[in-house]
């Protein structure tokens, strides 16, 4: 395993244990954890802004914006988890986004192929339907604790049409995913912060989760 690849999972392990210890806990801990990511993601959004755009109106707006929608994600990550059974909720969530990367990583590096867009040469178009795949891969766990625990768990998420909740949500995880590297690459930059040993910035990592959790609250 070469040290970057190291840095890299010693950081996922350390966030997983960080947002399931928040999440679990109490609404307090939640808000709180949400409330932080969210400055943190708004401040590398502002730092990327001022390297694109010298003039004040178009950085305000785009600030603004970027507030708008954090403040947003953080309502609704907040209102899913007092769903009931909403810890269980969010935990899918985020697994579909987690799926939805490894997918596009995996299928886009073994099978490579046409380019999806310009906004991102790493990207490929097998690479978006190996996102689309892996996406689906939490129903098989959905399934799994749901023989396990005889429970439902799933209201949130119109239980007979999960299929298009994972779609839409990996769809709007690489759209969030596109949108932020095309702030990046005309910032001519390669992550928004150096926060997440391995990972870059915290909008690196959160940026198609953002989106999804905002899209999830809309299921209900």
């Amino acid at each position: 395993m070469t040290k970057e690849l190291t840095k890299r999972v010693i950081t996922s392990i350390v966030l997983a244990a960080v947002v399931l210890n928040c999440l679990l806990i109490n609404n307090h801990s939640w808000i709180v954890l949400l409330i932080v990511i969210s400055l943190i993601s708004w401040s590398e959004f502002f730092n990327l802004i001022k390297k694109i755009y010298k003039k004040i109106f178009p950085r305000l707006t785009l600030l603004t914006l970027s507030f708008l929608v954090l403040l947003l994600f953080t309502y609704s990550a907040y209102k899913i988890r007092n769903y009931h059974d909403g810890e269980i909720a969010i935990i899918f969530i985020l697994l579909i986004c987690i799926f939805s990367d490894i997918g596009g990583y995996v299928v886009g590096k073994s099978v490579g192929g046409k380019k999806l867009t310009k906004i991102s040469p790493n990207k490929t178009i097998s690479g978006s339907i190996g996102s689309f795949l892996f996406s689906l891969f939490p129903i098989g766990i959905y399934e799994l604790f749901s023989i396990i625990t005889n429970n439902d768990i799933f209201r949130f998420a119109l239980e007979n049409k999960l299929i298009i909740v994972c779609l839409t949500l990996s769809l709007t995880c690489q759209i969030g995913d596109l949108l932020i590297s095309f702030f990046k690459r005309k910032a001519k930059i390669k992550d928004t912060g150096n926060i997440l040993p391995g990972h870059g910035g915290m909008l690196d990592r959160i940026d198609g989760i953002i989106f999804a959790v905002i899209i999830s609250n809309l299921f209900n």
